[in-house]
């Protein structure tokens, strides 16, 4: 029986080698295109793809739980003094569930992206499990960790086992035509989150006061939304030795500020936890390396399960700028054990 799987095409080259590689392994290759409300202009480079590849391209419209699902998630958490990653919701509310649902309405038995990250399957252990891409500099795991059993049976990563360059340099072979990889998060393309949100339909925080850990005011803001925990740069505050963002006030509209010591969190608190395989939730220890956000090198820790899917993380080393809102994912060498959503960083002893 032919093997048959629905890829994610970006119009990129990572996914368009991904598919080359599943079409090589003897795969029978369709792809789908998700459109997400926003223009990404990328829609005619997935269609150049699919045809210089022969496969089929379907289209999905999801700009309605785009914008419900990531974008109203995004400015909320900027608005309630949090710092959002949305490409992690976007992978588990959006790309993964939508290639899922569609696999199955048109009989594919899998699933695939081209994300540098791998799938293993340990029988009778924990099921399948999620590994960091060998290309430790290109590594994505860190935006999969809310994926789960239900997707990874399915779910197939082609280039995982190989370099950035090793797949550049297949996108050469296969005459791609040339789009530059973009860093920024898709539905704000200039990178200016600040201006995206001024213009979004929602009513912003008003100026404030910056002030110190003491409450003396050493500054104003123009609304908690400008500002993350961890900042340096456009704090404006004229001091012979720079201030950092500690936290950030809601309730008082203030933001509170210190020196760069003063950031060093000894653990967080971590909410919404998810993990790959079973975990004794609840009661229990389990030792990780825990990266608190997207190329960290990661902190040996300790975490205590609390109930409510929530866990107390205590780092060996303290750390810089542990971010509310931000992602805590948890690794145990290159294995993907879990991860959480940072509530509070932890600065006692």
């Amino acid at each position: 029986m032919t093997k048959s799987v629905l890829i994610g095409i970006s119009g990129g080259v990572d996914s368009a080698v991904a598919a080359a590689i599943l079409k090589e392994r003897g795969y029978c290759v369709e792809g789908l295109y998700i459109r997400n409300g926003f223009p990404a202009g990328s829609e005619r480079e997935a269609e150049v793809v699919a045809s210089i590849l022969g496969f089929p391209l379907h289209k999905l419209d999801t700009a309605s739980s785009f914008r419900k699902d990531v974008v109203d998630y995004f400015v909320s958490d900027y608005l309630a003094g949090r710092t959002p990653n949305p490409c992690i919701v976007c992978n588990k509310k959006i790309k993964f569930r939508y290639l899922l649902e569609e696999a199955q309405k048109r009989g594919l038995g899998f699933i695939a992206t081209g994300h540098y990250a791998r799938i293993e399957y340990t029988e009778g252990r924990d099921g399948f499990q999620l590994f960091k891409g060998i290309d430790k500099g290109k590594d994505q795991s860190y935006f999969l960790f809310q994926l789960g059993q239900e997707e990874l049976q399915h779910l197939i990563f082609p280039n995982g086992d190989r370099t950035k360059k090793e797949i550049q340099k297949m996108g050469l072979g296969l005459h791609l035509p040339p789009r530059k990889e973009s860093q920024e998060i898709c539905f704000i393309p200039d990178d200016n989150y600040r201006d995206f949100l001024e213009h979004y339909p929602v009513t912003l925080p008003r100026p404030g006061n910056i002030v110190d850990e003491k409450g003396n005011i050493v500054g104003r803001h123009r609304g908690t939304h400008s500002v993350t925990v961890g900042q340096r740069r456009g704090l404006n505050i004229a001091s012979e030795r720079p201030y950092y963002v500690l936290a950030i006030d809601i309730k008082k509209n203030e933001v509170i500020v210190g020196r760069e010591e003063d950031q060093l969190a000894h653990g967080l608190i971590a909410t919404n936890c998810s993990w790959i395989f079973p975990v004794p939730v609840g009661r229990g220890i389990m030792q990780v390396k825990t990266h608190i956000r997207y190329r960290h090198r990661g902190v040996d820790s300790e975490i205590t399960f609390l109930p409510d899917n929530r866990g107390h993380v205590r780092f060996k080393i303290p750390q810089k700028a542990v971010t509310p809102g931000q992602a805590a994912v948890f690794y145990q060498g290159d294995c993907l054990t879990g991860g959480g959503w940072i509530e509070r960083g932890l600065r006692d002893a």
